[in-house]
């Protein structure tokens, strides 16, 4: 079975870059293990979506596809820290419609997965396991755990931090792990989140509140792992009073709509995320602390780069040239390195107890709270 592409990995990212090829001249193959599915009620994998990745969704055929009634703007963002320090940010002091939106991971990857369904120049081959890798000279082999066999000018890893891909490719990655979790959970609140999104900066982790439809939030508790697995341990009740209390009551009572869960928080960093005949996205390629909130959003811009980059390759020229796809590569370098460093120092500058950094955090939230035209380009910025 020969293509031009084949893409390991049908997730957001994956998927993202298979469907943004839709309209290319490429043939692509997409390798996953198993379908997504929606989950009865909530998902509690939820994800905040910047302006911009909105915008490549939607030049793609996704977003308009998506259920309106389980989407939320984000009109507003209200950070707290220590001693009472405050900084927010507002869509209409910014001069724009919405932060961002707050979608379902599931909501995304089934809509992404029909639509790379119901294209013609892709083949979703789902069951399918990669067992073999041989990546030669001019071409790539890649044989599945049922013996068929795959040949493209191109790989892409697009199968998570732990990718078999990348592995297998011999591509050494930097991880550092946090020694923490982030816990998950939906609830319903007492009173109306007025599509604000909130953030605690605690001793015991950053706690974030997104708002889902209706009287619904979502929450990511970034928070050690020793920490972590007591929250799990508590009965529904107590784990809706933990949240509650540490959220300082902001929403009144919250009653529990999914059970929590906790996945483990690392930083990875690859020294190259393209090599002959192969390139990384999404966690495949980079991950990033969550409290910033831009994992999935690094990912769908390596899918709008990378699809932009082979769409422009000349058909004299082999796409899978590594001189070539380093011009992805360059496109996308600052940004996740900007993000890496950014997030990693704030979970370092917000994690350390000593007075006098407390202190430094305190002053440097009131301070930028108090200066508009910073606000402005950080909230530009972040949109995209």
């Amino acid at each position: 079975m020969d293509y031009d592409v084949i893409v390991v990995g049908g997730g957001l990212a994956g998927l993202a870059l298979a469907v943004a090829l839709r309209r290319s001249r490429f043939t692509v193959a997409v390798v996953e293990g198993r379908m997504p599915y929606r989950p009865e009620g909530w998902d509690a994998r939820i994800y905040a979506i910047s302006p911009a990745n909105v915008r490549f969704l939607d030049s793609i055929g996704i977003w308009a596809h998506l259920d309106a009634a389980r989407l939320t703007p984000v009109r507003k963002m209200a950070v707290r820290g220590d001693g009472g320090s405050e900084l927010s940010f507002s869509a209409y002091g910014s001069g724009v419609g919405e932060l961002a939106w707050i979608v379902e991971s599931s909501l995304l990857q089934c809509e992404l997965w029909e639509s790379a369904r119901r294209q013609g120049n892709l083949d979703l081959l789902c069951p399918a396991e990669p067992a073999l890798l041989d990546i030669g000279d001019h071409e790539v082999v890649l044989e599945l755990a049922d013996k068929r066999t795959l040949t493209a000018k191109l790989i892409i890893a697009a199968d998570g931090a732990d990718s078999w891909t990348r592995t297998t490719a011999g591509i050494e990655v930097d991880f550092l792990h946090y020694e923490q979790a982030g816990v998950v959970a939906n609830f319903t609140t007492a009173r109306p989140h007025r599509e604000v999104a909130r953030q605690w900066f605690r001793p015991d982790g950053v706690l974030a509140y997104l708002p889902l439809p209706g009287n619904l939030i979502s929450i990511v508790w970034s928070t050690p792992t020793a920490h972590a697995e007591e929250l799990l341990a508590l009965s529904a009740p107590e784990f809706c009073e933990h949240v509650a209390a540490a959220g300082e009551y902001a929403l009144g009572k919250l009653s529990l709509v999914t059970p929590p869960a906790a996945f483990p928080l690392r930083l990875m960093r690859a020294p190259h995320t393209v090599a002959h005949r192969l390139a990384l996205i999404g966690d495949a390629a980079h991950t990033i602390h969550p409290l910033s909130g831009h994992g999935i959003n690094l990912g769908f811009q390596d899918a709008q780069s990378l699809a932009a980059t082979l769409t422009a390759c000349p058909t004299h020229v082999d796409h899978g040239d590594v001189q070539w796809l380093r011009r992805h590569e360059r496109a996308r370098r600052e940004e996740v390195v900007a993000l890496q460093s950014a997030t990693h120092g704030l979970q370092r500058l917000f994690g350390a107890p000593q007075a006098s950094v407390a202190a430094l955090r305190k002053f440097g939230l009131n301070f930028v709270d108090h200066l508009p035209v910073i606000k402005d380009v950080l909230v530009r910025y972040a949109m995209g």
